[in-house]
C-alpha cells in the first residue's frame, strides 16, 4: 500500500506526511517496523528504500511502514518529530485495518532518519513533544530503536569530523561544517546552530532526553570513517543510555561510511574488522568482533517485540 496519508500534506502538495506500507501474510496482528532514511533534513522522501527494508523483515513476520516527515525547508524542528509521532499514532490508530500489531512497534533509520529513531525512543508520549500532526490518543512510544549513524548532540559534531569536515563541507557546497549556517542541523533549526539558545538547541539533540523518560532497547549502528556524521555521535548516544542503566548495543564498522546501511549488513568489506558493544542495567560488555546481518536486526527485534 503506497502513498497513505497519515496527516494532511503541509505545505499542499508535498509528501513529508505519507508512508508506504509492507504487511506479510497472516492470520494473526504483527509486529511493525518503522523505516525512516536520512535526506540531511532535506527531503521528505524518507519512505523510500522501505520496500527494501520490508524483503528483508517481511518474511520474517514483521511488517515494515516506510515513513516520511517534512523537510527543513518546508518545516524547522520539532516539526520533523511532531511527524514521526503522527505516524506512529496513525499507525496504531489503524492498526486493526492492516492486521497490525499496535502493542508491537519499532523504528529503523539512519542519518538523520537516525536522528529520527533515536528522537522517537527517548521522547515517548512526552507531552511536550508530541505535536498536533494528525491522530491524536494512541501512543507514541516504541518497543526498540535501531538508529543507523545518527546525529545525536550537534556542537559536538565539528570536533570530531575527520578530516576536519572537509568532504562534508565539499559535499554540502559549505566552508564551515556543522556550525556553518548553511549546515543541515542550523537549516533544521532556522538558526546557526551556535547562535541558538540552549533551549532552542537542546530539545533536539536525543542525548538531552535520556534520563527524563523510559527508554527502550537500542541498537546503534556507526562507521568509524563516516564523514557527515561522526561516530563520536553513536558513541555519545550509547555512553549516555549506558550511564543511565538503559539497553544499548553499540556496533562500530572500521570500514563503513557514511550511507551504507544495507551495505552493513550484508557486504563483506563493509563490515570487515566490525565489533560490538552491549550494555543493560548499568554494566557494560567489552568489545567482542561481529559480522552484522539482517539476522542480527532480527534477532534483536524478536528479543523485544516478542
Amino acid at each position: 500500500m503506497k502513498a497513505l496519508a497519515y496527516a494532511p500534506a503541509q505545505p499542499a502538495g508535498t509528501e513529508g506526511h505519507l508512508l508506504d506500507l509492507y504487511v506479510p501474510r497472516s492470520e494473526k496482528p504483527v509486529p511493525l517496523v518503522i523505516s525512516t532514511r536520512g535526506s540531511a533534513w532535506l527531503a521528505d522522501n524518507g519512505r523510500r528504500d522501505a520496500d527494501k527494508v520490508a524483503a528483508e523483515l517481511n518474511p520474517a513476520g514483521y511488517a515494515v511502514a516506510g515513513v516520511s516527515v517534512r523537510s527543513s525547508s518546508q518545516a524547522r524542528f520539532p516539526a520533523q518529530l511532531h511527524d514521526v509521532k503522527g505516524a506512529i499514532r496513525w499507525l496504531r490508530a489503524h492498526a486493526e485495518t492492516y492486521g497490525l500489531d499496535p502493542e508491537r512497534v519499532a523504528i529503523m533509520g539512519d542519518s538523520s532518519g537516525g536522528w529520527a529513531s533515536a528522537m522517537a525512543a527517548v521522547t515517548g508520549d512526552d507531552p511536550a513533544l508530541e505535536g498536533d500532526v494528525g491522530v491524536r490518543g494512541p501512543s507514541s512510544a516504541v518497543r526498540a530503536a535501531i538508529p543507523f549513524y545518527p546525529p545525536t548532540d550537534f556542537l559536538q559534531m565539528d570536533a570530531h569530523m575527520p578530516d576536519d569536515g572537509a568532504e562534508f563541507n565539499a559535499i554540502m557546497g559549505i566552508t564551515g561544517g556543522h556550525n556553518d549556517p548553511r549546515s543541515p542541523e542550523s537549516r533544521l533549526l532556522g538558526r546557526t546552530i551556535t547562535e541558538c539558545r540552549p533551549d532552542e538547541i537542546a530539545p533536539a539533540n536525543p542525548l538531552t532526553h535520556i534520563g527524563e523518560r523510559p527508554v527502550p532497547p537500542t541498537l546503534i549502528l556507526h562507521g568509524e570513517p563516516d564523514a557527515l556524521v561522526p561516530h563520536h555521535q553513536g558513541r555519545l548516544l550509547y555512553d549516555r543510555l549506558a550511564a543511565a542503566g538503559h539497553e544499548a548495543r553499540l556496533i562500530s564498522f572500521p570500514k563503513a561510511a557514511h550511507g551504507t546501511l544495507f551495505e552493513m549488513l550484508s557486504d563483506d568489506a563493509t563490515r570487515e574488522c566490525a565489533y560490538e558493544e552491549t550494555a543493560r542495567d548499568g554494566h557494560c560488555t567489552p568489545a567482542r568482533p561481529v559480522t552484522p546481518t539482517w539476522t542480527t536486526v532480527i534477532s534483536f527485534l524478536d528479543q523485544h517485540m516478542r
